[in-house]
């Protein structure tokens, strides 16, 4: 099992979400608002004039569990979207030990 975590940039929440709903190898995900920190290029055309005064970006963080087969599929799945996610966040996948209900 694995963890797939993305930030992505609020703009593609909606887009993101929908191609999460349409994807098989995914039973559920967790959108966490978050916000961006640190040096942001001039070019990053997310850059909002808003952004560059209060000195953040908005992010939503993205949480999925994954079999470790459909890992790949998934991230190449978002990385050749035509929707508004390409380009625009981050990802790293970590192993998770156990998982269950409470």
């Amino acid at each position: 099992m694995k963890h797939l975590i993305m930030i992505i940039h609020t703009n593609a929440q909606q887009d993101l979400s929908d191609q999460l709903r349409s994807m098989d190898q995914i039973s559920g995900f967790t959108f966490s608002k978050a916000e961006g920190h640190g040096v942001q290029a001039e070019n990053d055309p997310f850059l909002t004039d808003r952004d560059r005064v209060v000195g953040y970006i908005p992010r939503i963080r993205v949480d999925i569990l994954l079999e470790d087969k459909d890992v790949d599929t998934v991230i190449d799945i978002i990385r050749q979207s035509t929707k508004g996610v390409k380009n625009q966040g981050i990802y790293w996948v970590t192993a998770v030990e156990k998982n269950g209900q409470l």
